[in-house]
C-alpha cells in the first residue's frame, strides 16, 4: 500500500508525541503571539514560516545524522550560547514594549517586512539546540532503526507541515478583531510577558551551559 510505503508503521505514535510537544508553549510560541498581538497574521505569516523552515532544518539534520554534533561539545556550546544571546535580545525588544495611547489599528502600524520576519523565526528555531534533540529522539526512539529514508522524509514533510499549520492557526486566532479588541489596551503588557518568558528561556540556555 502506498501509505505503508510511506510511513512507518510508527508514523501515528510519531505523529501524535510531535503534536502534544506542540503544545507546550516555547520560545517559538510567544515570539509569533507577540507580533500576531500587534500586527495580525500580516505582521507574523512570515515568522510561521521561519521557525518551520529552521524545524525542517534539524529534521533534516536528525535524518541524515546528528550524533556527531550532538556529542561534539564545542559545537553544541557554541549554538547554546548564539540561541541566549538571540532571546535575550529579543526579549529585551519586547521588554521596551510601550502602551499605545492613540490606540492605532496593526494595519495603521509598521509591519516587519516578510524579510525581517522570516529571519526572526528562522533564527529563533535554529538558535535552539533542543529542537534538534527533540526530532533525533523522535525519529530514533519511535521511528526506530528499521525506517527507510522515504519513510523519515515523508515524515519529517509532516512534521514541517504541522508546524507551520499550528503557528499559523495561532497567529490567525490572536489576529481575529474580538481578540484584538480585547487585548488592544493591553497589548504592551503582552508583549512585556512575552519578553520576559523568552529571556527566561535565555537564561535557562545560559545556566545549562555554565558548567556544574
Amino acid at each position: 500500500m502506498l501509505f505503508t510505503t510511506l510511513f512507518p508503521v510508527a508514523f501515528p505514535a510519531l505523529a501524535i508525541a510531535h503534536f502534544v510537544a506542540l503544545l507546550s508553549p516555547g520560545q517559538d510560541f510567544f515570539l509569533i503571539v507577540a507580533h500576531s498581538i500587534r500586527h495580525k497574521l500580516q505582521g507574523s505569516q512570515f515568522i510561521c514560516l521561519g521557525v518551520a523552515m529552521g524545524n525542517a532544518v534539524y529534521i533534516m539534520i536528525a535524518i541524515l545524522g546528528w550524533t556527531s554534533i550532538r556529542d561534539n561539545p564545542v559545537i553544541f556550546s557554541v549554538v547554546e550560547v548564539l540561541g541566549a544571546i538571540y532571546l535575550l535580545w529579543i526579549g529585551t525588544r519586547l521588554l521596551k514594549s510601550k502602551r499605545n495611547e492613540t490606540l492605532l489599528e496593526a494595519e495603521q502600524e509598521k509591519v516587519p517586512s516578510a524579510i525581517k520576519q522570516l529571519l526572526l523565526g528562522l533564527n529563533s528555531a535554529l538558535l535552539n539546540p533542543k529542537n534538534a534533540l527533540f526530532y533525533m529522539s523522535l525519529m530514533t526512539v519511535i521511528l526506530g532503526s528499521e525506517v527507510t529514508l522515504v519513510q523519515q522524509m515523508s515524515s519529517g514533510v509532516w512534521m514541517f507541515l504541522a508546524v507551520l499549520l499550528w503557528n499559523l492557526l495561532i497567529a490567525v486566532a490572536i489576529g481575529q478583531p474580538r481578540i484584538q479588541q480585547y487585548l488592544k489596551r493591553s497589548i504592551h503588557l503582552v508583549e512585556r510577558g512575552a519578553g520576559v518568558v523568552l529571556i527566561f528561556f535565555g537564561v535557562v540556555l545560559f545556566v545549562d551551559y555554565l558548567p556544574a
